[in-house]
């Protein structure tokens, strides 16, 4: 039987404690109101409000294009919804790549903005006096190695990451490099599991998994995906729990049917 910790709020010391006392936990993204406060109701932990909204929510290639603005918008919507979940919010591209002030201007224009109770960048080695300029400040943060979505124009493909002996050791560094400047938490995506297990012993920060195997301290998924609101995009890491994409569209079918044959709105239905 699984472990279960009873938390009133989910915090960044809660995951440590889950780490801890080896109980997994979930994370899934979200990115408005009302689907936050399903997920928190359902008690999900982790809520990451992630740049994935430049493709799932706005059509996007890539999660590039997404602004500040839009992210901070996101996340209040969000911390609407959620009472007991810790909401995490993606850093967007070119907010804190370039020096530590910049980061640190953009991640507390997302704490008191966007209302988040902690931010996520991607990289390793090279973002962490960013990490550390940040963490100062008293701001968590989670880190994001392996596949980096920020980066695909740079890796030029979607496909597992660190799989040669090279990529794999700086990705260790990389992670123990950000434990040490602050990161309460770190995201391993699309890295084979045998590596993703490595990392996650070697490091008293939690890690969650993505496309990472079965040994990282919790899992993230897109919640588009788990749901099967998309039906073109199938990654062998992505279990869809429905498959929500075929009844919306036969519902809404039924929808335009049923007015063009005049049965809705029936008497029952009508004032």
């Amino acid at each position: 039987m699984s472990k279960h910790t009873e938390f009133k709020r989910i915090t960044t010391n809660s995951l440590q404690l889950m780490k801890a006392n080896g109980e997994k936990f979930s994370m899934l993204t979200a990115y408005d109101y009302s689907f936050a406060k399903i997920f928190d109701q359902a008690g999900l932990e982790v809520i990451l409000v992630g740049d994935s909204a430049g493709n799932v929510m706005a059509g996007h290639e890539t999660t590039l294009p997404i602004t500040l603005e839009q992210m901070i918008y996101h996340t209040q919507s969000v911390v609407r919804g959620a009472k007991r979940a810790l909401i995490v919010a993606d850093l967007p591209f070119g907010t804190y790549q370039s020096n530590g002030e910049v980061a640190l201007a953009s991640s507390i224009r997302m704490m008191k903005e966007g209302g988040a109770h902690a931010l996520k960048l991607e990289g390793g080695l090279e973002v962490c006096n960013s990490v550390k300029r940040i963490v100062e400040a008293g701001i968590p943060v989670m880190g994001h190695l392996g596949l980096t979505p920020q980066s695909i124009y740079k890796f030029g493909t979607y496909n597992v990451r660190a799989k040669e002996e090279a990529e794999a050791e700086k990705l260790k560094s990389d992670a123990l490099a950000l434990q040490e400047a602050g990161v309460f938490a770190i995201v391993l995506e699309k890295i084979p599991s045998k590596l993703a297990k490595e990392v996650t012993e070697s490091l008293q920060v939690p890690t969650i998994g993505i496309g990472a195997g079965n040994s990282c301290d919790g899992q993230v998924l897109v919640m588009h995906d788990m749901l099967g609101l998309y039906n073109e995009f199938n990654p062998r890491f992505v279990r869809k729990y429905m498959n929500l994409f075929e009844p919306v569209t036969q519902a809404i079918q039924q929808y335009i049917n049923d007015i063009k044959s005049g049965d809705f709105p029936n008497k029952e239905e009508s004032y």
